[in-house]
């Protein structure tokens, strides 16, 4: 049977993880080797702000290890990604570019919610409980390095997640300058992270009862090592979290390393990893926290077969973007109707535009959240709703998008309702950016908007086809589209300057009121 190999290497902020997967067209994929190196890199950018030159050549000694075992099983494919502690990291540019100079790895720098959401795809196949658990109001909690990531989801939709600056390292090392004995270690700490906490709780909660604790993040796994006797395989609750805080609390992490067979290191992340999930069970009152064996490794092989189409999944991952999306809208108060609206014109546009955009599916997704969010900013103030548009988007993560992606989707809002500047005046506005992908994107949205600009959905179906150098739009209604003709034309202008075509509108009167 024809396969072929495929290596995941996650450089995170307290180890270096490379799983090598075989994928088979008929039975998909399959774990064949595994290799993980412990190496604190967040230490280093969470104290000094900087990768130590001493970490980087040990991480380097580490990557070219890794590229042998790739040659070993003739692996050629392979996606490495580096987190929190590179990308806060302000030498990161220079250390991918040395660690491609000495190792021949490209590593590339994850957005949070881009790693978050590679975490999310990897438990939503591979964990067989998933689906039954969400289906309840559920809170998903990946603990990392240097925050944690908090997911809501209900009725098997994702709703809402953020991002806390409190992973277990950060506490650990911020903790450890104190000097403190244990009974005021555990006080301290424990008024640390529930202030963040609570914040969250109050944010975003509201009185939204919690049944479900999901637990991501390595630590969860030694945290049930060391209370052997409860027997735990995926799910345990008060009473054994109470015993795992009073024994990290009695015995020092040398003594947890060395009794529990646990590097010194990640015993020493144990008690914060404890006193989060501690915190969240008693604020939220959830009954069980579920744990799962998933890391980032397994969320990289499902997105990169996912993104290559060498295999299908059940879930359709693009819907939890978009449901978190909305209840974003919701949150600032967007018209839903007319909202939605839109998006349906902006993606038919986009789908019968195809072979003169040249734009990818992502785009389309990109495009889909914009047409949703396109009015945020009129909950904040209606004068200069743009530019509070593209600031709440701006500092808005939205799960799976990378920091360009985020930064296209603002500036396409923005300019939605103010005029497109020219390639030299964009700069410097536009952030990371594409000016041409914002370009495209934007000129859709501008004639989708248009399309409903009295926000009374007055079409009944829309007809699009692109013939001789124009996009015919035609509208099938017998309301009176005097407003929208107007506001079309203005915004079919932009649009014949992107592509070529000319948009043009047509009514078709065979619908009843």
């Amino acid at each position: 049977m024809a396969y072929k190999t495929f290596a995941a290497i996650d450089v995170g902020s307290t180890d270096v993880t490379m799983k090598i997967y075989e994928i088979t067209a008929k039975k998909g994929y399959r774990l064949i080797d595994y290799a993980s190196r412990i190496i604190e890199l967040g230490s280093d950018t969470y104290a000094d702000g900087y990768i130590s030159q001493g970490s980087l050549d040990r991480l380097c000694d580490i990557l070219s290890g890794f590229m042998i075992k790739m040659r070993e099983y003739d692996t050629l494919d392979y996606r490495a990604y580096a987190t929190s502690a590179i990308r806060e990291a302000k030498n990161n540019r220079m250390v991918l570019d040395l660690i491609k100079r000495k190792t021949g790895i490209d590593v590339e720098i994850l957005s949070n919610a881009e790693h978050r959401f590679l975490m999310y795809k990897g438990l939503a196949i591979n964990a067989e409980y998933f689906d039954k658990v969400v289906d309840k109001n559920t809170a998903i909690i990946d603990i990392g390095a240097g925050s944690i990531q908090i997911s809501l989801m209900n009725d098997g939709k994702l709703i809402s997640t953020q991002n806390i600056s409190i992973g277990a390292l950060r506490v650990r090392d911020r903790l450890k300058f104190f000097r403190l004995d244990t009974t005021h270690m555990e006080r301290v700490m424990e008024e640390y992270i529930s202030n963040e906490i609570d914040t969250f709780q109050n944010y975003y909660l509201f009185n939204k009862q919690i049944k479900n604790v999901i637990a991501m993040g390595d630590e969860t796994r030694y945290l049930t090592q060391i209370v052997p006797e409860f027997h735990i395989t995926d799910q345990f609750g008060e009473e054994e979290l109470r015993v795992m805080f009073e024994r990290l609390i009695s015995k020092s992490p040398s003594d947890i390393a060395a009794e529990y067979k646990i590097s010194y290191e990640r015993a020493t992340l144990l008690l914060p990893a404890a006193m989060i999930y501690s915190v969240f069970l008693k604020r939220s009152k959830a009954d069980r926290i579920w744990t799962n064996q998933i890391d980032l490794c397994d969320g990289i092989i499902v997105d990169e077969l996912e993104r290559t189409r060498k295999l299908a999944f059940n879930r359709d991952f693009d819907e939890d973007v978009l449901s978190a999306v909305m209840q974003m809208a919701k949150k600032y108060h967007c018209d839903k109707q007319h909202n939605k609206n839109v998006a349906k014109i902006a993606c038919q546009i986009f789908d019968k535009t195809k072979k003169i955009h040249g734009l990818k599916s992502s785009h389309r997704l990109q495009l889909e959240i914009a047409a949703l969010l396109h009015d945020c900013g009129k909950f904040i103030n209606m004068s200069g709703a743009a530019e509070n548009s593209y600031t709440i988007i701006k500092s808005t993560e939205i799960m799976g998008l990378s920091h360009k992606e985020r930064e296209e989707v603002a500036n396409v809002v923005r300019y939605n309702s103010v005029d497109f500047p020219d390639y030299n005046e964009a700069h410097g506005k536009i952030g990371d950016a594409d000016y041409m992908t914002v370009a495209k994107i934007s000129a859709i949205l501008k004639v989708a908007n248009a399309m409903d600009r009295s926000h009374k959905q007055k079409a009944s179906a829309y007809n699009i086809v692109v013939k001789d150098k124009q996009l015919l739009i035609t509208v099938d209604t017998l309301y009176d589209l005097a407003l929208e003709r107007g506001l079309f034309d203005d915004k079919a202008e932009f649009f014949e300057q992107v592509y070529g075509i000319k948009p043009v509108l047509k009514q078709k009167r065979s619908a009843t009121i």
